[in-house]
């Protein structure tokens, strides 16, 4: 188990986006990455720096994503340096001629505790009309076998969007036949590319999240979701409903408390959202709540990560849910959901506004109009 952190202390995940240099063109990317770097980027040496802060704030899991960290002839330094100040690394490359079974071996050398990379349909003919560069699919199956011939773990990201929704099965079909260590399912945020692809509604939500579910019953691989934090809510509704039929037949309850991976990640804690356990830095140095929730809590060339995150008046302001508005202020599952900040925020321009995308009614909510009614 994973011992329990002060999310006012230090967050549990703290991406960096190494590079905004890709070249691939999803249709979804938050980033609208292009092939060429920025001069902006942080250096080597700001690069180290970071991995000094995340080290000394003791931070239990940190991504290297992008862009495509591959992009930066530094990144075996870099993943080195992590390896050797006891940071645990994951890498999400993406699909492209520059991932290939060298560059694999020199990242696991180098310390790379995990390789994580892109699945966005059962076929080249779906995924590849998603990443909008052909052969991104075969690029992506080779990666997976060379890292698991290697020993080298492997997680598949996944994004949920109209394109694939009525694929989810397939995917899963697929991935049941890969030795993979988690899937994670990111739930679309309109913003970037991803504001010309329409939301799934929360009904479909829903859907989805029954199929996760079921799923996590036999799946050798371990499922976690982003940006879908009222999938703890379902997951904690299903775990209610379990126990009062004294536990299903066959059914393994949901788990939500942290636990190890067999690399040695982590799995999130239950109530970590954006900005509340969950810290992105950019290529530039700008610090956000989410790669997703474009506002800013300060520049590490300015401050420390450290100070930015605990003190930082929006990143404080995230952590209190009596901040939080619509149904979701008046929601009983808010401490261990809360909703995705950077969804509201896309939708609503609020960061703070109810998760669009949740067909949940609180019983507060329901109970205080319940009373307004009989006082009328």
């Amino acid at each position: 188990m994973m011992p329990q952190i002060d999310f006012d202390e230090r967050p549990f995940i703290a991406i960096w986006e190494t590079t905004q240099a890709c070249d691939l063109a999803c249709v979804h990317c938050r980033a609208c990455a292009q092939p060429s770097r920025s001069s902006e980027e942080l250096t080597t040496i700001e690069a180290m720096r970071l991995i000094d802060e995340i080290a000394a704030m003791a931070v239990p899991v940190f991504v290297l994503t992008g862009g495509d960290p591959l992009k930066r002839p530094d990144i075996f330094e870099i993943v080195r340096h992590a390896a050797e100040r006891k940071v645990r690394i994951s890498l999400t490359p993406s699909a492209t001629p520059l991932l290939t079974r060298d560059a694999i071996v020199q990242l696991k050398e180098a310390g790379l505790a995990r390789l994580a990379v892109s699945l966005d349909g059962p076929t080249a003919e779906i995924h590849d009309a998603f990443r909008r560069v052909p052969g991104s699919f075969q690029w992506t199956m080779d990666a997976v076998r060379w890292a698991r011939e290697i020993g080298l773990p492997v997680q598949i990201n996944t994004t949920i969007t109209r394109h694939n929704f009525h694929q989810i099965h397939d995917v899963i079909e697929l991935l049941e036949k890969l030795d993979i260590t988690l899937w994670s399912v990111f739930f679309l945020v309109p913003t970037g590319r991803g504001q010309d692809i329409g939301l799934l509604s929360a009904e479909e939500f829903e859907q989805v999240f029954a199929i996760l579910h079921q799923t996590a019953q036999r799946a050798l691989f371990d499922i976690k979701s982003t940006e879908a934090q009222h999938y703890r809510r379902y997951l904690l509704q299903r775990r209610t409903e379990a126990r009062r039929q004294h536990s299903l037949p066959g059914e393994r309850l949901p788990q939500l408390m942290p636990a190890m991976t067999a690399d040695g990640i982590g799995r999130a804690p239950q109530g970590i959202n954006d900005g509340k356990g969950f810290v992105f830095i950019s290529h530039r140095g700008e610090v956000f709540p989410s790669g997703f929730l474009p506002l800013s809590g300060g520049n590490i060339r300015q401050e420390s990560l450290a100070k930015i995150y605990r003190e930082s008046p929006l990143f404080v302001a995230l952590r209190d849910s009596a901040n939080l508005q619509g149904k979701c202020g008046h929601c009983e599952f808010r401490e261990v959901c809360g909703g995705s900040r950077a969804r509201a925020y896309a939708v609503s321009g609020s960061p703070f506004a109810e998760e669009p995308c949740c067909v949940y009614q609180p019983k507060r909510r329901v109970e205080r109009e319940e009373s307004v009614v009989a006082c009328d």
